[in-house]
């Protein structure tokens, strides 16, 4: 059975944005090394603030769907929940950050 993930990543002046994958560490370790560009290259959107998970595919891409069509005072709202000091909480998950 897989795992599904909706995520929201945030720069330093808090641009978010929200994505969905299967693979969360790899996902959340290609936005940080700026692999594809796009939007998160772009604003150097660098930390994972909120995730959930989700055996579920299409409940992943319809609350993927729902997030992205919030206002941006929703989706900080549903950070500040999980996340109020909106730490990096893939911050220990690779060896650059160990030691």
């Amino acid at each position: 059975m897989k795992t599904y993930y909706v995520y929201i990543m945030a720069s330093i002046s808090k641009t978010l944005y929200v994505g969905m994958t299967n693979n969360i560490e790899r996902r959340v370790y290609q936005h940080k090394l700026k692999v594809k560009k796009g939007f998160t290259s772009r604003y150097n959107i660098f930390k994972l603030v909120y995730f959930q998970s989700t055996d579920d595919v299409g409940y992943a891409i319809g609350r993927e769907k729902q997030i992205k069509g919030w206002t941006r005072s929703k989706k900080i709202e549903l950070i500040e929940s999980m996340n109020p000091h909106w730490i990096d909480l893939s911050a220990d998950w690779y060896a650059w950050n160990k030691e």
